[in-house]
């Protein structure tokens, strides 16, 4: 039998996820990764994908890069041995990725995670990557700041080279030497620089012969001018070489002593990538972490198949081990009985590995020592083998080694042979399973397996959903109903001639026509309630929809009030404040009037003070009673007339204008205003009747203002001042302000509301959204204003 990692095809998912690995080490990690059996090991594995994921999401994913194992070359520079130029670099990029991860870390939030003890071993050594990047260049050279001494040698040779090269530059430009020379060209030889000299003028040039062309017609002679100088360059570049070899033992040394250190890093850096390679996996994916258990339930909600396009795949649900061990699937063929069947399987043993799972919440996912799955044809022609023999032999090999930790998958168990011999044989074996304590899942198309489940406790029937009307199944799948195979209907479909198709009909035997009736007429009644409860949630959803809009609008309305309160009881508090004082004055002045009672002007000035105490009470009243209306003899208010409907009244108690919204009875002591968005109940006594006319003349008065501004500022911005206003009024403010900008076809509008609770903004803010006029708004930047003003663009 097959390994249940290559039937259930782990192994493309672990190949998938190899994609996101950013260096070999980590690539071979999740191609080799194996599913675990012990619980704890799994959840931590889990656990730290999720955390991972989290991370990912929150800070973006670590800048992960490739790099070498670079353990077994760093093993052999603790011995001594010289590690070429590419080794060390090698190493560098393996501390240049240290260093990344280090520093990333470093800007993530303190919340712990699993993954810190992985961050904890990261330690960049600044010292040797500073010395390795200051050292090399590239794979084949050292860079000159290596050292002072090689830097220094470098520079004598640069000079050398250049002195001799302009003496040779002369020696070519010289028209006797010309006519010497074979071409106008200096070339190298044995890393001596020479000339090309024609060999009958060899003579003519006093040197060293240090090679002849192929054809002994060039003769390449060293000037005895420049010897000397050759000299000095091949010295300079031997003592290069030198210099170069202590500097790459000194490196090799370094690295040798840090070799412990290094492959600790390597082996740390690999396993974070492990572990955001899968969490990335699973984002691709949209997967989350299941709960995890080994009590031997699984409970899968939203599954989809991994290897399956997310965006064409049909979730699928389905709960094996809670009230039901077996589960018996049926449908039409291409139906997604095997695809359901993988699934399970599939997402079990991603979640043994350690990897999310596309399902959604409150999905469960219990740990098996056994996956067992016999899926798929699985005939031998070289052991000579039919399909049901195979089949068989796998199933011996599962009911051998079958126990109570053990999720077994059978793809058309029983068929191959007889249907009514293999039907009861699948029953047999399904029986001895679930006695053995296994999970299992079964695909059939016999009707006797259907009658089965239907009639044992423990065992339930599942259906991949099939689309009579358009005769093409949906993938999904229903649990508790069993399903039909439609073979007619698919046969139909394909082309079979509906004579033969109504004879077969006619062949089915009448128990199995009534049966067939009875799966139809309960899939329907299950299409039907499926509808209910569709129609039902879109209405649970509205309602809470409302409920949520309407709890909204009632905290507003009890922030308002609270607030509407709050600034009343402050607007009292001032105007008692201001009250007392005065009367404290008051009984000074008269406290030195008692005193000067005895002094000739006394009657005058007692005059003069009842006066102006007169004067000073009633500018008091004034200030507590802003109001229109007459006071009668008892000292209290009068209104000037009944109230009616629509008239504007001062709320005294708590300072805020109102609106009559009712019609008023003579004979009531009550009547309903309209505050803002409010609306209340209140004492008739409690109310002040505003002066309708001066307060129409003030608005009329801003109306001309607004628009004689906008007249004169056609050409620039408008600005307009509704500090200290009510909401409402400044929204009605506002209306006319913009009205007026349209006309005048002003582009850019400012509203200075002040900053203040921010209320006056918000309510601003709110009704420019509404106003079709408004292009889009914002607040004010430094300079403007800030929070305390809205600038306004109109179309």
């Amino acid at each position: 039998m097959k390994p249940f990692e290559q039937v259930l095809e782990l192994d493309k998912v672990l190949a998938q996820s190899a994609e996101f690995a950013s260096n070999e080490t980590t690539r071979q990690m999740l191609l080799h990764c194996k599913p675990s059996t012990d619980l704890s090991e799994v959840r931590q594995e889990v656990q730290k994908t999720d955390d991972a994921l989290q991370l990912a999401l929150q800070f973006g994913t670590p800048p992960f890069t490739e790099f070498r194992n670079i353990c077994n070359m760093v093993t052999r520079a603790s011995s001594g041995a010289r590690l070429s130029l590419k080794d060390l670099l090698d190493v560098a990029d393996l501390l240049r990725q240290a260093q990344a991860l280090y520093n990333w870390y470093g800007h993530c939030s303190e919340s712990a995670t699993s993954l810190d003890y992985l961050f904890s071993l990261i330690v960049p050594n600044d010292d040797l990557l500073a010395t390795l990047e200051r050292s090399i260049v590239s794979e084949e050279e050292i860079a000159d700041s290596a050292s002072p001494t090689l830097a220094e040698i470098r520079k004598k040779l640069l000079r050398s080279r250049s002195h001799l090269r302009e003496t040779l530059d002369g020696m070519i430009k010289n028209k006797t030497m010309q006519k010497y020379l074979q071409e106008n060209t200096v070339t190298l030889r044995d890393g001596r620089f020479v000339l090309p000299v024609k060999a009958e003028y060899r003579s003519q040039v006093s040197g060293l012969i240090h090679d002849t062309s192929s054809s002994g017609q060039t003769i390449f002679i060293e000037p005895m001018q420049i010897v000397e100088a050759n000299n000095d360059i091949r010295l300079l570049e031997s003592r290069e070489l030198e210099e170069i070899d202590r500097i790459m033992k000194k490196l090799c040394s370094a690295v040798g002593a840090e070799a412990e250190n290094l492959k600790r890093l390597h082996n740390t850096c690999a396993e974070l990538n492990f572990y955001f390679a899968k969490a990335n996996y699973g984002a691709s994916l949209k997967a989350m972490k299941p709960v995890i258990s080994d009590d031997g339930i699984l409970e899968l909600k939203k599954a989809r198949h991994p290897l399956l396009d997310k965006n064409k795949a049909v979730p699928i649900d389905l709960v094996l081990g809670e009230q039901h061990n077996a589960l018996i699937v049926t449908g039409p063929n291409t139906g997604g009985k095997t695809v359901a069947l993988k699934t399970a399987g599939l997402l079990t043993a991603m979640t043994m590995c350690g990897f999310l799972i596309p399902v959604t919440d409150g999905s469960r996912i219990s740990i098996f020592r056994h996956i067992l799955a016999d899926i798929g044809d699985s005939q031998s022609i070289e052991q000579n083998l039919s399909t049901f023999s195979s089949h068989t032999l796998n199933v011996v090999e599962i009911l051998q080694t079958a126990d109570d930790s053990t999720l077994i998958l059978l793809d058309e168990l029983g068929s191959g042979t007889d249907p009514v011999e293999g039907a009861a044989l699948a029953i047999s074996v399904i029986d001895y399973l679930k006695q053995a304590g296994a999970k299992l899942m079964v695909t059939t198309h016999y009707q006797e397996l259907k009658l089965y489940a239907a009639d044992t406790p423990d065992v339930i029937n599942a259906s991949c959903e099939f689309n009579t009307e358009t005769l093409k199944p949906t993938y999904r799948l229903i649990l508790g109903s069993p399903g039909k195979s439609n073979a007619f209907a698919i046969s139909g479909q394909l082309g079979i001639p509906e004579v033969i198709l109504k004879h077969a009909e006619t062949l089915i035997s009448e128990e199995n026509k009534k049966f067939e009736h009875v799966i139809e007429k309960f899939e329907q009644a299950r299409k039907d309630l499926e509808a209910e409860k569709e129609q039902a949630e879109q209405l649970r959803q509205e309602a809470e929809a409302l409920k949520s809009e309407w709890e909204q609008k009632r905290n507003q309305i009890l922030q308002e009030e609270k607030e509407t309160i709050e600034r009343a009881a402050a607007q009292a508090s001032r105007i008692v404040e201001s009250t007392k004082a005065q009367s404290n004055a008051l009984l000074d002045e008269l406290e030195q009037l008692r005193k000067e009672k005895e002094k000739a002007d006394f009657a005058s000035r007692v005059s003069s003070v009842k006066s102006a105490s007169t004067q000073q009470l009633r500018a008091m009243y004034k200030t507590a009673n802003p109001v229109i209306g007459s006071i009668d003899e008892n000292g209290e208010y009068v209104l000037p007339r009944p109230l009616k409907k629509g008239d504007k009244v001062l709320i005294a108690d708590l300072q805020q204008e109102a609106v009559i919204s009712s019609e008023v009875n003579e004979n009531s002591e009550t009547v309903f205003v309209q505050m803002g968005i409010m609306k209340m109940k209140i004492q008739i006594s409690r109310l002040r009747l505003l002066d309708t006319s001066k307060t129409n003349q003030k608005n009329q008065k801003k109306k001309k203002m607004h628009q004689v501004s906008a007249k004169v500022e056609r050409k620039g911005s408008m600005e307009l001042d509704i500090r200290g206003y009510s909401c409402d009024e400044g929204v009605y403010e506002v209306e006319q302000f913009i009205s007026s900008a349209m006309l005048a076809n002003i582009g850019t509008v400012t509203i200075i509301h002040g900053k203040g609770t921010g209320l006056l903004r918000n309510a601003v803010q709110q009704k420019l959204k509404s106003m079709k006029c408004v292009k889009e708004y914002r607040n004010g930047v430094y300079g403007e204003g800030e929070n305390g003003v809205t600038v306004v663009t109109l179309k």
